[in-house]
């Protein structure tokens, strides 16, 4: 019988908890010891020493090169993210070599981003601490120099009702919000149903003053009577499987916004885009388009009261992101 130890490379720190978890195992492991994400070059090296198990991130490029090292000794790329749009599946699958990703795992995580993105666009939130900041506020008032909108009591679009989606819903309920529903592929009547009754029952124990109501409508419907536009739909391009998203809030579908609504995404920024078309984002995603949902050129051209982009890139000091600032991201992610 064989004493070899099972080898475990990972690309970054996972947690003392998960490492010592590995250890306590028996398994032989590894680490990159730096905050930044390894070369590929040190991937494949370390693949091609004969690591039976590489645990990596959204910010690791795993192709056909890694998977050709591994191709007679790697068992299994274990992903610490929902996400895998990092890895190669068709040379994963021609190198039979099977990965894994942690699914689930950021549902609220991504809700809750999204649910203060927009609580702080509608409380004006950024504007205030930049003119705090920049001692540009003298005295108070009761509306000027702006004043903020509240959530509480509004109406809510939440466009694609997904893990994510429904995860937003629940919280937008607790904020007495009504709420309406739009999702291309599938409505998951028995959830409306069961947050309408939470709705009913908050109403007749006195919990909240005004009766509140969740349903399906179509996309046309949720634009226009929403007070604020949420969008969690996946990218499904024209010719792919499923109910096309890409471009899905153009400027067709933003004049059917109101000019006081507000719009809050939630992508995640991989896809290719020869321009941003929105000033203060074409210096940053010139060369990956943050929002692959949204058409920015619609955007710039739109008349509604403000968009959130959450779009911060797994790594922000990568070369992908050379020229990003700190400053400049705020700016153009509250842009109000």
């Amino acid at each position: 019988m064989s004493d070899k130890k099972f080898r475990i490379y990972a690309t970054c720190h996972i947690g003392d908890p998960a490492l010592n978890r590995l250890r306590d195992k028996g398994y032989e492991l590894e680490v990159y010891s730096g905050p930044e994400a390894p070369p590929k070059s040190v991937i494949v090296e370390k693949v091609r020493s004969g690591i039976d198990g590489l645990i990596t991130t959204l910010r690791d490029p795993i192709d056909g090169e890694v998977f050709e090292a591994g191709k007679n000794t790697l068992k299994v790329v274990a992903q610490i993210a929902v996400g895998f749009d990092n890895i190669n599946r068709a040379d994963a699958n021609r190198c039979r070599i099977p990965f894994t990703n942690t699914a689930e795992v950021l549902t609220d995580a991504t809700a809750e981003f999204a649910f203060f993105m927009m609580g702080a666009v509608a409380r004006r939130l950024w504007d205030s601490e930049k003119m705090v900041r920049e001692n540009q506020w003298g005295s108070w008032h009761p509306f000027l120099p702006f004043l903020g909108d509240e959530i509480s009591g509004k109406t809510i679009a939440v466009i694609g009702t997904g893990r994510i989606g429904q995860a937003m819903i629940k919280k937008c309920s607790g904020f007495d919000m009504n709420i309406l529903c739009y999702d291309p592929v599938y409505q998951d009547n028995k959830f409306v149903a069961a947050i309408q009754e939470l709705m009913d029952l908050r109403h007749r124990t006195g919990l909240q003053q005004e009766k509140t109501r969740i349903k399906y409508v179509t996309l046309e419907e949720a634009l226009s009577q929403a007070d604020y536009v949420t969008l969690h739909v996946p990218l499904i391009k024209e010719g792919e499987n499923g109910a096309p998203t890409h471009h899905l809030i153009n400027e067709k579908t933003l004049k059917l916004m109101r000019k006081d609504s507000y719009l809050i995404n939630r992508p995640r920024s991989t896809k290719r885009s020869k321009r941003s078309g929105l000033p203060g984002l074409r210096s940053m995603y010139s060369k990956k388009s943050p929002c692959r949902q949204i058409h920015l050129c619609a955007i710039r051209k739109s008349k509604i009261a403000a968009v959130s982009f959450i779009i911060l890139p797994a790594a922000p000091a990568s070369p992908a992101f050379p020229s990003i600032q700190t400053k400049a991201w705020l700016d153009a992610a509250f842009r109000v």
